[in-house]
């Protein structure tokens, strides 16, 4: 998970220093792998604004700009298509360090004389800054970037690269990250705006959503949104969205994955207009479905995968990706926003089968809370009618037949000693929980606790012993030696003679050798002989890494002769 630190403190306000900040969040149990500097050679380049435009006097595709940096002006020789005045772009003076624009090698920016003109400086593109492969115009600036200011200043970003674990699905979002980082500093949470105004008629007279099988699908919402204007989004959308690993689309893509990253819930868009009956089934396949995904890959399902589907047929592979013939185009007009929750066990086997991974697969494969679904859809409503232009439907069609019930878990003083090996006060308990967003209630021999909604993994006491062990800290706990006993010596006849066969076999002058598990179907035919191929055929494996490793063996004499052969050539 890409945390951009600029994003993050829309959330929570960030006062430790990066690398504290970094050590902490680690030893919480969000380990940082690495810090990126997003900018840190950008050196010599500034926000620009671009007063004038002039054509080239000796080459018609090239033009002269004129850029300021609110105390000088250069004019330099520019050959991007899109560059007119009134931009705020970056702007490169001697000096700086860039990528080629056309063989992406690293430059140094000297002073050049480009058809007669004297040209000391460069308008950027994408590629020149290192930022992306685009390099077809200059980097557009938003309105507000300020003139004069160092680029790395304005636009750089400072990224964690976390390593999350399965157990922490609320952690693949930068609101959880955020939850964690408010818990060890004592910083409040800002949690993000999700009122919109709702100007359509009622959803549910424009769209009805069927779950089937409810085992599979325990929610499903679904928003309609009108006169949609697909574009490019906010420029600080773009930023943010590269920042942490995603390239920008349009403005509804990018939005959908926006909020997943902040809220860690997917989301998928429908060209509501190309539903069949504005309808939405949540069904197992059917043996023998077809179905060709965004990627132009045609799969084919059985009743083991949950699909998505309107009255004619398959629209989407649930949690997995959507299909081509529901895309959101240049040309859509309405959408229909899917914001469900899926069964975690069906989508990551279906993602496996399907040889589909994607950000949103490996969150609802590592399991999602079905209240989270009515606040994604809420905060993307919102953005959509900010930045598309759009006008929503009111209300939300809401089917939620598989709603749990809530968790309450008593913790007692006694055990919460007993499994930290320290007495923590009852006031920083219950207010590290809190932070965290636990409800406590305090209770004469402990606390009542109910996990917030995004903590699905909080189920017993000692999940909450640990929530306050790391955000007091595991250095605050005392190392001690086991007590007790160590457990009587259990007998292993079996292991004991396989260990003395092993010294036997190696003081007469053998070497025992340990072989790869895989191997190949013509490898296994040269000593196996064929009528064992007719009962049993070797196991294949289903995504081979190696040519030559795409079976399990059924026989250690191919390895052992395959050993014997190479060390033959060596010896």
């Amino acid at each position: 998970m890409r945390v951009p630190l600029k994003w993050l403190s829309d959330y929570v306000t960030l006062r430790l220093p990066t690398k504290d900040l970094a050590h902490r969040l680690t030893m919480a149990g969000l380990e940082v792998t690495s810090v990126e500097q997003i900018g840190e050679s950008w050196k010599n380049i500034f926000v620009g604004e671009v007063l004038e435009v002039a054509p080239h006097p000796n080459a018609d595709r090239l033009r002269l700009a004129t850029v300021t940096l609110e105390d000088e002006q250069h004019t330099v020789v520019c050959g991007a298509p899109n560059v007119a005045a009134g931009q705020k772009i970056a702007f490169a003076t001697l000096g700086a360090q860039l990528a080629d624009g056309h063989t992406g090698k690293p430059m140094k920016l000297k002073a050049a004389k480009i058809r007669g003109v004297e040209s000391a400086g460069m308008v950027c593109s994408e590629r020149e800054l290192g930022l992306s492969e685009e390099h077809e115009g200059i980097l557009v600036l938003s309105d507000d970037a300020p003139v004069g200011t160092p680029f790395a200043e304005y636009y750089g970003e400072t990224v964690l690269e976390i390593d999350m674990k399965p157990n922490r699905a609320d952690g693949l979002s930068l609101l959880g990250v955020a939850r964690d980082v408010s818990a060890l500093t004592g910083e409040t949470v800002r949690e993000p705006e999700l009122t919109y105004q709702a100007e359509g008629g009622p959803v549910d007279k424009l769209a009805k959503v069927v779950i089937e099988d409810t085992d599979l699908c325990p929610r499903y919402t679904a928003t309609v949104i009108e006169e949609v204007k697909i574009g490019p989004s906010p420029p600080w959308m773009q930023r943010r969205l590269a920042a942490a690993g995603m390239r920008p689309i349009n403005n509804v893509v990018d939005i959908t994955n926006y909020v997943m990253l902040e809220t860690g819930q997917p989301i998928h868009a429908f060209d509501y207009d190309t539903l069949a009956k504005h309808t939405i089934i949540v069904r197992r396949a059917r043996k023998g479905e077809k179905l060709t995904t965004l990627d132009g890959v045609a799969h084919t399902f059985g009743p083991e995968h949950l699909l998505i589907a309107d009255p004619k047929g398959p629209v989407a592979v649930a949690g997995v990706m959507g299909g081509l013939n529901t895309e959101v185009t240049d040309k859509t007009k309405t959408i229909l926003l899917e914001v469900a929750t899926f069964n975690q066990l069906s989508i990551r086997r279906t993602a496996l089968a399907l040889k589909v991974p994607s950000e949103a697969s490996r969150r609802f494969a590592w399991g999602l809370p079905t209240e989270l679904a009515v606040v994604a859809s809420q905060r993307a409503t919102k953005l959509l009618v900010e930045f598309t232009g759009a006008k929503a439907a009111t209300g939300v069609v809401d089917a939620y037949p598989g709603k749990p019930a809530k968790t309450r878990i008593v913790l007692r003083r006694q055990r919460l000693a007993q499994v930290l090996g320290i007495e923590v006060p009852d006031d920083q308990v219950e207010s590290t929980l809190g932070l965290l967003g636990f409800e406590v209630t305090s209770k004469p021999d402990g606390w009542e606790v109910e996990p917030p909604y995004w903590r699905r993994d909080v189920r017993i006491p000692d999940d909450v012993a640990e929530e306050v062990a790391r955000i007091v800290g595991y250095e605050q706990i005392p190392i001690e030696p086991l007590a007790g006993c160590l457990p009587p010596r259990i007998p292993q006849p079996r292991r004991e003679l396989r260990e003395r066969v092993r010294d036997v076999l190696a003081s007469a002058g053998m070497q025992e050798i340990v072989t790869y598990p895989l191997t190949s179907r013509e490898a296994l035919e040269q000593v196996v002989p064929p009528e064992r191929f007719a009962r049993e055929e070797p196991l294949a494996v289903l995504n081979p890494l190696n040519a030559g490793q795409e079976r399990l063996r059924t026989s250690l004499r191919g390895s052992v002769l395959s050993t014997v052969a190479s060390n033959q050539r060596l010896q």
